[in-house]
């Protein structure tokens, strides 16, 4: 098994004051999973989300923002 380590990054739409999660979808592949973590915290905890449940959260948010 391989170890990469996490490219965060946010959204391109969080220019909102620093309130936004990073994510980091490049483990998809090798590990199966999408660590998320608060931008003003990235030292804090880290949520691991499935691909199905990240895909999720990101629907939602689109939906919240129209």
């Amino acid at each position: 098994m391989t170890t990469e380590t996490p490219r965060w990054f946010k959204s391109s739409y969080s220019n909102n004051g620093g309130a936004c999660v990073e994510a980091a979808t490049n483990l998809i592949a090798t590990d199966g999973v999408v660590p998320v973590r608060d931008s003003k915290n990235p030292e804090g905890p880290v949520l691991t989300l499935t691909p199905d449940a990240w895909a999720g959260l990101v629907g939602f948010a689109r939906q919240a923002t129209v």
